[in-house]
């Protein structure tokens, strides 16, 4: 298939993108966007975002790059329009690009963006048929409408997880970047895709909110829905004493973990002492059946633990695969990326970067049968559309000479 028969087959062929944000969960929803066809031009301001400067030393690896790699992947397939909006000839500007989308992805608080004259209703009244998609922390009404938040405080903190997500004996747990933003972003791409669905039908476009805080309870949902129900926290995971000790991790000779994962545990007890070479727990009253397990747990994972010490981690690969048993191997990152299955099915992508050479990075969380979600676009150097982006949306040439004359 030629370039032009993918652009062509695109779902969001012909759609038009204008993305006011910086750091994450917005800008992954931006390029998702991109990666099923649609015009996605980025506002920066002139000197570029942090997250655009994020290379991996300054991220505390040993190595170091020419690029930031989650920027890389966040941004790919975009066009950079360059914008400094203290100047009210670029404020102006912007909304003749604005005036000429479809969508517009934001994550600026709503007091900034109605400074810009950027909010919805300011939109929206200008353009009927436009969609507004905002993220926030913890929702666009209400006395913390205004607050700035991370995922850390609104996703993590404050939806419970960090709290829940430890060992007993362990201090609350810390997350890694972008992981509510990423989900965030996910949640945003849905609500457009509907409103667009929407729009094609004759109705209007339409304002999507999506909010970090929400997405940490609908991630742990599962929790989430006991709790509303109940108004109890859910109890943490005793490895030493679990719920279920086929449901649990334990340690290897080697120091390695192994990570057990047979929920349905009547059915694969019988494999999984024939796997650890034990066949007579089979006749121990103690673990007759799920029941009996649970009220000798802490019998059973002594048991486990002595007998996952006495050998090293690869070593338990062969048993554990013999008759299917659900397990997983707990992998540093770095392992985890040269992952033989993950490279042959297409969750990596190559970047072939005018600027910053060739590089892997994460392919889109999804595949289309009709269009190639490929994620190898590279990601706009900064400034690099502006004078392009400005014609396009009919302004003039000497305003264009100044808006890029002050974004370099």
């Amino acid at each position: 298939m030629t370039a032009t028969d993918t652009a062509s087959t695109a779902p969001l062929a012909g759609i038009k993108v204008v993305e006011i944000a910086s750091f994450v969960a917005v800008p992954a929803a931006g390029a998702l966007l991109a990666d099923m066809g649609a015009d996605v031009v980025k506002v920066e301001v002139p000197w570029g975002e942090i997250y655009r400067h994020t290379t991996p030393r300054l991220a505390g690896f040993d190595h170091d790059f020419t690029a930031g790699p989650p920027f890389q992947m966040d941004n790919r397939g975009k066009r950079s329009l360059a914008l400094d909006l203290a100047l009210p000839q670029a404020v102006e500007a912007l909304g003749q690009v604005v005036a000429g989308a479809d969508v517009v992805i934001t994550n600026v608080l709503p007091a900034r963006l109605k400074k810009y004259g950027l909010d919805p209703e300011t939109l929206r009244e200008k353009h009927p048929k436009l969609i507004v998609a905002r993220l926030s922390g913890y929702g666009p009404e209400g006395d913390r409408a205004n607050d700035p938040a991370f995922d850390y405080t609104a996703f993590w903190a404050l939806s419970g997880l960090m709290d829940h997500l430890h060992d007993l004996e362990s201090p609350p747990g810390w997350m890694r970047p972008g992981i509510g933003d990423h989900s965030a972003g996910m949640a945003m791409v849905t609500g457009i895709l509907g409103a667009l669905r929407i729009r094609d039908q004759g109705g209007d476009g339409q304002v999507i909110d999506v909010a970090l805080q929400h997405i940490g309870y609908y991630i742990n949902g599962n929790d989430t829905a006991h709790s509303l129900v109940t108004g109890e926290t859910p109890p943490k995971h005793d490895r030493k004493a679990p719920r279920n000790p086929l449901w649990n991790h334990y340690e290897c000779q080697d120091g390695r973990w192994i990570f057990l994962v047979m929920i349905e545990a009547d059915r694969y007890w019988p494999a999984f002492a024939k796997a650890v070479g034990r066949p007579d727990l089979l006749d121990d009253p103690r673990f007759a059946n799920a029941v009996e397990r649970f009220r000798n747990s802490s019998a059973l994972v002594e048991i486990l633990d002595a007998l996952f010490k006495e050998r090293p981690l690869a070593d338990w690969a062969e048993p554990m695969n013999a008759d299917r048993l659900i397990w997983a191997p707990v992998r540093t990152l770095a392992e985890a990326v040269r992952d033989e299955n993950a490279h042959q099915t297409g969750m990596f992508a190559t970047v072939e970067h005018p600027v910053h050479g060739t590089f892997k990075t994460v392919a889109p969380p999804f595949k289309m049968s009709g269009h190639a979600m490929t994620g190898d676009a590279p990601a706009p150097e900064l400034a690099v559309d502006t004078a392009d982006v400005l014609e396009e949306a009919g302004v003039d040439a000497e305003t264009i000479e100044l808006l890029v004359a002050s974004s370099s």
